[in-house]
């Protein structure tokens, strides 16, 4: 007995012993160091939406690549004006009267016919006193403007060729949520650059086109658009062209997720206009509205939320003559639905004055359909012809040698004559315009505009090659 227990008492000092140790070395000696050993992970990049299995873009990219240009131009900056006449005339601008500068833009354009004609934004042309198209293989051509509509910030170009590559038109009102489509342009100045992504919107309205009576139904994608792509083509998966890439939604000028494109349902009549008329014939209901939200549509005691509520009605407009009333609902034209005003605006923008259209309306809850006439901006039923063209001349901007010996700022050359407003008036080639409805004209489009907007007679001001100045009053309807 007395033997185990000198055993245990061994055993036992033996434990203590071990764990004094123990302590002792991890309290006062040097402490192991801990490494954890795991997997590296794998660096993460962002990337765009693959496409699914099934969806094949390659064939688009390569068909439609070549039919999208690079647009370079050039325009002058506007000259100082402290808005004081008088102070101007004296003293002149405080840089010592130094000559406008000439500024470079850029963006991008389609080309959709065989002989020339591109399709582009007007922002990318506006004020531009030259433009320079350059194409996928590098070749470059000076174009001249056809026309433009600010309305829809579309612009319509022509250069001088023949058997260019050219992008179909296709169907943008069959274009569905989903669908996936590219975008081809020329962002940042890099040429023929393809991005992809689906539609995520139609008919959005943005509220950033500033013209008069503008239209907006954009197509909303998450395809990457950037600065330089305004202008390009938003192709559908069989190359067919559904738009024209406009806009992005960012807070920084780069694209950050959503991109905006105006549709070939109202680029195609916009062109066809141009190159017809030499200006887009806009028909008119004659109506001022607002889309059907909730409260409203509780508030009329509608049925459910739809359509577009007519909030008053010109008293000389093709509506108020067909018969709808302020309060009625339209809700479809030429039985497309309309759901949003950027719909109805949309339908009604496939059409020219003089045409006939059937307008379905909600009234007391009940369906009625109204034959309605359109009318043009100025209240007929006739095609608006071309201001410039009843002018009768070509004209092009002065060059700085002519501004210069004339000491003006700015004016157009009147450089040939035909039968028209200006040779009836008795202005004779090579007399500079510098002013209409005394205001100044930098380029024919300021001219153009300036013409739209005159109602009764028009003020011609400038000078002729020996520096007399002329005045001339013309009407011109």
């Amino acid at each position: 007995m007395r033997k185990f227990q000198n055993v245990l008492f061994s055993v036992l000092l033996a434990v203590v012993g071990g764990f004094i140790a123990i302590y002792v070395y991890t309290n006062y000696f040097e402490k192991p160091k801990i490494v954890t050993v795991t997997e590296p992970r794998a660096v993460q990049y962002a990337t765009l939406p693959s496409a699914p299995q099934g969806v094949d873009l390659t064939i688009a990219a390569e068909q439609t690549v070549a039919g999208v240009v690079h647009i370079q131009t050039e325009y002058q900056q506007q000259a100082y004006s402290s808005g004081n006449p008088f102070f101007d005339f004296f003293f002149g601008d405080p840089y010592n009267q130094q000559q406008p500068r000439m500024q470079q833009a850029s963006g991008s354009g389609v080309i959709i016919s065989t002989d020339g004609y591109i399709v582009t934004n007007n922002h990318v042309i506006e004020n531009s006193q030259t433009i320079k198209v350059i194409l996928n293989d590098k070749r470059e051509f000076e174009a001249h403007l056809v026309g433009t509509d600010p309305s829809t910030d579309i612009a319509l170009l022509k250069v001088d060729g023949e058997g260019l590559p050219s992008i179909p038109w296709g169907n943008s009102d069959e274009l569905k949520l989903g669908e996936w489509v590219l975008a081809v342009g020329n962002p940042f100045n890099l040429t023929s650059t393809v991005t992809a992504g689906i539609v995520s919107a139609k008919a959005r309205g943005i509220g950033i086109i500033g013209a008069e009576m503008s239209i907006e139904s954009f197509i909303q994608t998450d395809a990457a658009v950037n600065p330089g792509n305004s202008g390009g083509a938003l192709v559908n998966t069989r190359g067919e062209l559904v738009g024209i890439n406009t806009a992005i939604a960012s807070r920084t000028g780069s694209y950050s997720g959503y991109s905006f494109a105006v549709p070939v349902s109202i680029v195609h009549k916009v062109v066809e206009d141009l190159k017809e008329y030499g200006e887009v014939q806009r028909a008119l209901l004659g109506v001022r509205i607002q889309t059907v939200n909730a409260e409203l549509a509780n508030e009329l005691k509608l049925e459910k939320v739809q359509g577009v509520y007519v909030a008053a009605v010109e008293p000389e407009g093709a509506a108020n003559d067909a018969g709808i009333k302020e309060g009625d609902v339209i809700i479809a034209i030429n039985n497309a639905k309309v759901n949003t005003s950027s719909e109805l605006q949309e339908q009604v923008s496939k059409y020219r004055p003089g045409q006939k259209v059937i307008v379905k309306v909600l009234r007391d809850n009940k369906e009625k359909e109204f034959e309605t006439l359109l009318r043009n901006t100025r209240g007929g039923t006739d095609v608006v012809k071309n201001s410039m063209t009843v002018l009768g001349a070509e004209l092009e901007i002065a060059n700085e040698n002519t501004k210069a010996n004339l000491n003006i700022r700015s004016g157009l050359v009147v450089t040939k004559l035909y039968d028209g407003k200006l040779k009836d008036a008795g202005i004779k080639e090579g007399f500079i315009i510098t002013h209409v409805n005394k205001r100044p004209v930098n380029n024919v489009q300021e001219m153009n505009e300036i013409l739209k907007q005159s109602k009764g007679g028009v003020l011609i001001e400038g000078k002729n090659k020996k520096g007399e100045e002329g005045y001339f009053v013309f009407g011109l309807n």
